[in-house]
């Protein structure tokens, strides 16, 4: 397994206006699969990527991403957790605009203080081919259509060899037809690159991708498939 969530609970605010985000919550997900998230608006769901992610440290419980807890460590540690192991893929695809689709993916290498050399280059050019953008890999963002600049972004986050994707509303700025694509690509690279993968979605119709769905309603698990 990659990512495991042990006993969970994030709670919010302060005295009377204390709010548990996160209810007790336990999951597993396990390497090479993509499990979804679903639930109703201010369910819980933003919640659980931020903790999965680093963002927000729990009140109680644990998390583990291959094996290591993140919930006790210091703040360099944990960046270089977020860094070294987890990849995002974001609503918005978050692509730097004045850099082209390869250049995205190179950005990375320069992230952990390595300059890109050849290997590095036919890297990214083999994942946009995964994704079928590696003819387009020298168009910026403005150049590309939502669909494909989400593909930009999934190429981007496999580019760092994450052991665990958080993916948040991939398909939320897509129609049914390239959103459901963009999901089964999703876990098809996944399953690929054996990462283990949390998606975030409101769209049921999107769920038949997944190995396994997380149902979230009040903070807490109701339902899993």
């Amino acid at each position: 397994m990659s990512l495991e969530i042990r006993n969970v609970t994030l709670e919010l605010g302060d005295g009377d206006q204390k709010v548990k985000a996160l209810d007790n919550v336990s999951a597993v997900v396990k390497t090479g699969e993509l499990t979804a998230v679903v639930g109703p608006s201010g369910a819980g769901k933003s919640s659980l990527l931020a903790v999965c992610g680093g963002l927000r440290t729990p009140t109680s419980g644990t998390v583990l991403i291959d094996g290591q807890s993140i919930v006790d460590l210091s703040p360099a540690e944990l960046t270089r957790v977020r860094r070294d192991s987890i990849g995002f893929v974001f609503q918005q695809s978050n692509l730097v605009p004045a850099l082209t689709a390869i250049d995205q993916l190179l950005l990375l290498v320069h992230i952990k203080g390595h300059k890109p050399g050849k290997a590095d280059r036919e890297r990214a050019q083999a994942l946009l081919h995964e994704v079928g953008m590696d003819q387009r890999a020298n168009r910026r963002p403005d150049q590309l259509s939502g669909g494909e600049r989400q593909r930009v972004g999934i190429a981007r986050a496999l580019m760092g060899e994450p052991k665990l994707m958080l993916v948040d509303e991939p398909t939320s700025m897509l129609d049914h037809n390239r959103g459901r694509a963009i999901v089964e690509l999703l876990a098809a690279r996944c399953r690929d690159h054996h990462v283990a993968t949390l998606m975030v979605t409101h769209d049921a119709g999107m769920l038949e991708a997944a190995n396994s769905v997380l149902h979230i309603s009040d903070g807490r698990l109701v339902q899993e498939r």
